[in-house]
């Protein structure tokens, strides 16, 4: 998503949770922590609940977590807030801006279910990374082209 958007007039604002660096080490040889970030125009400490996008008067057209862990879920389907990414996308819901959660997790047993329910009531859009054939895709680029 962040290589899309960089040829576009958006700018973007990443956080990487502490789960999202250990994944790229883990299950992304081919990217690192730091090769993620240069693809963003700014990035926040997970951590730092000071950002600027931690706050309603921040503006921004809506956040994507992508990819959104149960755990991440968890937070944000119940208002948890217990760091940055869950807390700007309280924010975001808060302030009826979109939120796009892309969920990385499967299968899903009732909680990881209920979960996504709750933050589709409060707004949030949920968009699993369905593989399709319709579009007949040749490579793992074309799947996530097409999620993306």
């Amino acid at each position: 998503m962040l290589e899309v958007l960089q040829s576009s007039p958006i700018e973007t604002h990443l956080v990487i949770s502490r789960g999202a660096r250990r994944t790229i080490a883990l299950e992304a040889p081919s990217w690192t922590v730091a090769g993620v970030r240069a693809l963003a125009d700014n990035t926040h400490d997970a951590e730092d609940l000071a950002a600027p996008i931690s706050s309603g008067s921040f503006q921004t057209v809506g956040m994507v977590v992508i990819p959104c862990s149960m755990n991440a879920l968890a937070q944000i389907a119940n208002s948890i807030g217990g760091d940055l990414l869950s807390r700007a996308a309280d924010v975001t819901l808060k302030e009826a801006r979109t939120l796009v959660l892309v969920p990385r997790e499967s299968p899903l047993h009732l909680g990881h279910l209920r979960n996504l329910t709750r933050a589709a009531e409060l707004g949030a859009r949920i968009v699993p990374p369905v593989l399709g054939a319709y579009y007949f895709p040749t490579s793992i680029e074309d799947v996530v082209d097409h999620i993306v």
